[in-house]
């Protein structure tokens, strides 16, 4: 098989170099191609209409003048060279042995050929065909069956001049090829049109994509219709969309964490130059120098646990598709672990059931901890905390001041800060973290207040089947409804 390469390449022929000259062209040429088509097959329909006509009026005749030139075959029934003239046929009976009586004096010599001997031989059916006179002039030449006298079979050939059927055929040539090519111009120009108008999104996408990559510029196109090109047009819209709003989170999270790192490391800097300009003039006086250290220590607590939670929020991975099966009870139950560290005077009212889900037990436990570290720092003193466990629902709830209505909107917003919160120690980012954490595990997690005061948050996680299967035999009862 020849490479298709090397014929482009022998034709001269290359590909188009756009998609809207390559759609002009198919079209140009389905166009041409169908007009071409149409026309052949119109003139050959007439061409044999003509011709078929010309043959029955032949036919016609011949079945007229056959019952007179039988009667009288010397004499050709009476015809002479004026009267065949004058209905413009020539005439003439071939006999089964190949001879030819011809009408006297006749200006019109035709030589039968073997249709009309097998005619004249076996004295059935009809034979037709077109021939070239002596003089190059086309006839048309019909040939029927004749029983001369004596039963002896022969065949009355006609033929006619095809000049008036030729000349209605040159002028069917002429107009279909001027309604042809004004056919196939028009065609083509609403071809290139439609290419235009089809491709006008393409375009338009094409253009959005080089303005983003020449100005960094994420501007949404227009969108006009509900084609194939209108969705792929949407589609880029949507993805211009993501990454605005991808770029927008970005640029807050930098702006924010600036924000957020610029104050411990001002006071770090601060206690840090306080201690070099001890060491050179000894100003500070006895015990002030461990108290600036104990400042820094805790500064860096702070700033590490600010730099792991904008670790954590930067992850924009969802969960793995295959995590760890597990029960969620016991992520619940190591955080309380932590949570009674940090509150030793908060009793904990805990009620835990069974929850099979599929999720990463890291990122769980830490959320997790940090709803319980909102509810200990918010709880009075001898305060309690609830932790409810029931179906796929875990309910944490404080008894502290609980969260204004006009802050409910907002507790999961990256560094967000309520006017009660300002003096309290954190970074603003556990709750995004929550929000975070329990999306990719395909939950959610809302914020609320219970009557008679305190905050309350609510964790739906998906449960799963298969984590169940994979637990029931390691898991250890615990008792619901224990409260310590």
């Amino acid at each position: 098989m020849i490479p298709a390469r090397p014929i482009r390449q022998w034709l001269g022929w290359r590909p188009a170099r756009t998609l809207r000259r390559a759609i002009g062209i198919l079209i140009s040429l389905c166009v041409f191609g169908t007009v071409l088509a149409v026309a052949v097959t119109a003139y050959i329909v007439t061409r044999t209409s003509l011709l078929n006509q010309l043959d029955n009026e032949l036919i016609t005749v011949a079945g007229f003048m056959s019952p007179r030139i039988a009667d009288d075959v010397e004499g050709m029934g009476g015809l002479n060279n004026d009267a065949l003239n004058a209905a413009n046929v020539a005439l003439f009976v071939l006999q089964a042995n190949g001879d030819v009586i011809r009408v006297q004096d006749a200006t019109v010599n035709l030589d039968p050929g073997p249709q009309e001997l097998a005619v004249a031989r076996t004295g059935t059916g009809t034979s037709s065909r077109t021939m070239i006179g002596p003089s190059g002039t086309r006839y048309r030449m019909v040939a029927v069956p004749i029983n001369l006298g004596g039963g002896t079979p022969a065949a009355l050939v006609l033929a006619r001049s095809t000049a008036p059927t030729d000349a209605v055929l040159r002028s069917l040539r002429i107009a279909l090829l001027i309604v042809g090519v004004a056919g196939s111009l028009v065609a083509i120009a609403l071809g290139w049109s439609a290419s235009e108008s089809a491709l006008a999104p393409v375009r338009q996408v094409s253009r959005a994509l080089a303005r983003v990559t020449e100005t960094d510029e994420l501007r949404p196109v227009d969108v006009e219709g509900n084609d194939e090109l209108a969705e792929v047009t949407r589609s880029f819209n949507t993805m211009v969309n993501t990454l605005q709003s991808s770029r927008e989170r970005q640029r807050r999270l930098i702006a924010d964490a600036g924000h957020e790192l610029r104050t411990p490391l001002t006071s770090m800097r601060t206690n840090i130059e306080l201690l070099v300009a001890d060491d050179k003039t000894g100003m500070l006086p006895e015990g002030a120098r461990s108290e600036i250290l104990r400042d820094i220590a805790a500064q860096l607590g702070e700033f590490t646990s600010l730099v792991g939670d904008l670790v954590q929020l930067s992850r924009e991975d969802p969960v793995a598709a295959s995590p760890e099966p597990l029960d969620f009870r016991d992520i619940v139950e190591s955080a309380i672990i932590r949570a009674r560290r940090r509150g030793p005077g908060l009793r904990f009212d805990v009620q835990l059931e069974p929850l099979y889900i599929v999720g990463e037990p890291d990122t769980l436990e830490r959320a997790v901890t940090n709803l319980l570290d909102n509810a200990v720092k918010f709880s009075p003193p001898q305060g309690t905390v609830h932790v409810h466990l029931q179906g796929n629902q875990l309910r944490i709830a404080d008894e502290g001041p609980g969260i204004a209505e006009d802050d409910l909107a907002h507790v999961f917003d990256r560094f967000y800060r309520s006017d009660r919160a300002r003096n309290t120690p954190g970074t603003g980012l556990g709750l995004s973290i929550v929000a975070h954490t329990i999306l990719a595990h395909g939950g959610r997690v809302t914020a609320g207040n219970v009557p008679g005061g305190g905050a309350e948050f609510i964790v739906d996680l998906p449960p799963s089947p298969e984590a169940q299967e994979t637990q029931a035999g390691a898991d250890t009862p615990v008792s619901a409804g224990r409260s310590q």
